[in-house]
This record gives structure tokens, sequence and C-alpha cells, in this order.
């Protein structure tokens, strides 16, 4: 799979161009056989300086810049590959989904407290089971 459409590609050099802001990321990457994640906003002039927010599926998601190439490079078993979210549309800002992958300890748990939030569930209460009124 490619990774980067030109589409994706001009947007994520675009937003490279205004650093200052917060942006909302324009790609999802993810290891279909593993926990690995990684969202991207900006691509460097090099075409290959990816900057997001990382989680080797380690534990400890961060900010910073990643490179597009090493994740093309990985070799899964059974001949996968780093797959492209196709999917994912960013709604928070990078800053907000950073966050909330700290305080969960991955990208995938900090967007299931982001989605949480969005729906107005506070992420310290369970979901109400079907049929419980919530109070």
């Amino acid at each position: 799979m490619i990774l980067l459409c030109p589409d994706l590609h001009d947007l994520l050099l675009a937003n490279s161009r205004r650093r200052e802001a917060d942006h909302v990321p324009a790609v999802r990457f993810f290891n279909p056989l593993g926990a690995g994640t990684w969202l991207a906003t900006e691509l460097d002039e090099d075409g290959d300086t990816l900057f997001g927010l990382a989680d080797p599926g380690f534990g400890c998601p961060e900010l910073g810049s990643f490179s597009l190439s090493e994740l093309q490079s990985i070799r899964l078993p059974f001949g996968m590959t780093i797959e492209r979210d196709l999917l994912f549309t960013g709604k928070h800002p990078i800053s907000a989904y950073a966050e909330a992958a700290r305080i969960a300890g991955s990208i995938p748990g900090g967007e299931r407290i982001l989605r949480g939030a969005a729906d107005g569930q506070r992420c310290d209460q369970p979901s109400p089971k079907v049929g419980e009124e919530e109070g």
C-alpha cells in the first residue's frame, strides 16, 4: 500500500509551512498485527520526515518526528506491512490526541477517551448498560 497519496502529501507539506498551528492529524498509520500507531500532521520538505504522535506500541506515545521511509520499510509476518487507515478522519488537534494518549498509555486508548468525551461521557465512569438510565 502507498502510505501517502498525493492529496495527503500536499496537505502535510502545507501544514509544515504553518508550524505554529496545532494541526488536526491528516493521516493515521497502524501495524495490522500489533499495537503500533502513528498520527501525522506535517511533512518536511525532504518528503520523508513526518511530525506527529508516534506510538510504537510500548506504552509511551510521544510527539515528535518519524520517518515515512522507515514506516514503509517495516516488514511484518505473512508479508504484511504498516498500513494507512483509509477511514481515519482527524477530529481534534494533535495536542488533544497527545494528552489523551498520555493518559491512556496508547494512541488507540486515547482515541477511545476522545470519542467518549465527544459523546458526553466522563472517561472515569463506565458507560451505562443497555436499558439503564444515566443518573
